[in-house]
C-alpha cells in the first residue's frame, strides 16, 4: 500500500498511508491532511488513488503545489515524489509489487527514459485487480456496454485495445499522461500530467474529467485514437 510521509525541515510528522480514493490535504480542519499553517489554503491538494494509482491535483491554492521543484496542476505520482507545500513536504512512497504490478512500473520508467514521443511509444496500461472471492461474492454484472479504443496512426494503426479495466493509463510518463475510466455510468477520460491537454474532436480538453461518446477521436502524444462501443 502506497503512502505519504509528512515532514519539515527534514523532520518526519507523520506517515499517511493511502487507503482512502479521495484524500484532501489543506489548512482547515476537515481535511485528511491538516497542515495548520497560513501558506497552506484552506483546501489546497487531494489525491486521488485508484487501485495501485495515485494522482496529485492543486485544487487552485493561493502558493501552488511543486512535485520535485516543478509547479504542477495534476501530476501522476511516481515512487520518491516529493510534494512541497510551503515548508512542508511529502514523499510519495509507493508499495512496489513483483507480479502484476511490476511490468506497469517497468513500461512507466522506459518511457520516463525517452525524450522523443513516437507513435510506437503509445502506452496503454490497463489496471486490474485479481480476487480470490468465490464467484457468488462478486458484484452484478454492470449494464455498461464493452468499449475499445482502436488507434488511427503509427505503427501499430488499426489495432484495436478493449476497455476492459477500471483504469487504462495513456501517454508517456513525464510528457503527457491521461486516464480513461470506466465508470457505472460511462467511460471519462481525464488528464493527469503535462502541459498539453488531450484532444477530442480537434478540441482540447480542460482539467474536468470528459465523458467519452461512441466514435470519439481523442489525440494524446502525437497519436490519434477512436472510441467506440462494442455492439
Amino acid at each position: 500500500m502506497a503512502k505519504m510521509i509528512l515532514s519539515m525541515d527534514g523532520l518526519v510528522l507523520k506517515e499517511i498511508q493511502l487507503t482512502k480514493e479521495r484524500l484532501t490535504i489543506g489548512r482547515k480542519p476537515h481535511n485528511d491532511i491538516q497542515i495548520d499553517n497560513l501558506a497552506i489554503s484552506g483546501e489546497h491538494a487531494v489525491i486521488v488513488t485508484i487501485l495501485n494509482d495515485s494522482f496529485l491535483e492543486d485544487m487552485n491554492s493561493t502558493n501552488g503545489t511543486l512535485v520535485n521543484g516543478q509547479p504542477i496542476k495534476k501530476h501522476f505520482l511516481r515512487n520518491n515524489d516529493v510534494v512541497e507545500l510551503g515548508k512542508y513536504r511529502l514523499k510519495y512512497m509507493a508499495e512496489l509489487q513483483v507480479g502484476a504490478g511490476t511490468p506497469s512500473e517497468y513500461e512507466k520508467s522506459s518511457a520516463i527514459r525517452s525524450s522523443a514521443i513516437r507513435p510506437q511509444d503509445l502506452q496503454l496500461v490497463e489496471h486490474g485487480t485479481r480476487s480470490n472471492v468465490a464467484p457468488a461474492a462478486a458484484p452484478a454484472p454492470s449494464a455498461m456496454p464493452a468499449a475499445a479504443v482502436q488507434l488511427l496512426n503509427g505503427a501499430n494503426a488499426g489495432k484495436e485495445l478493449d476497455l476492459t479495466k477500471t483504469l487504462t493509463t495513456l501517454g508517456k510518463p513525464g510528457l503527457q499522461v491521461a486516464v480513461i475510466a470506466k465508470r457505472p455510468h460511462g467511460y471519462f477520460i481525464t488528464h493527469v500530467e503535462g502541459l498539453q491537454f488531450p484532444i477530442v474532436n480537434g478540441q482540447a480538453l480542460d482539467a474536468q474529467a470528459y465523458r467519452l461518446k461512441d466514435h470519439d477521436v481523442i489525440e494524446i502524444a502525437g497519436i490519434k485514437m477512436e472510441f467506440f462501443l462494442r455492439s
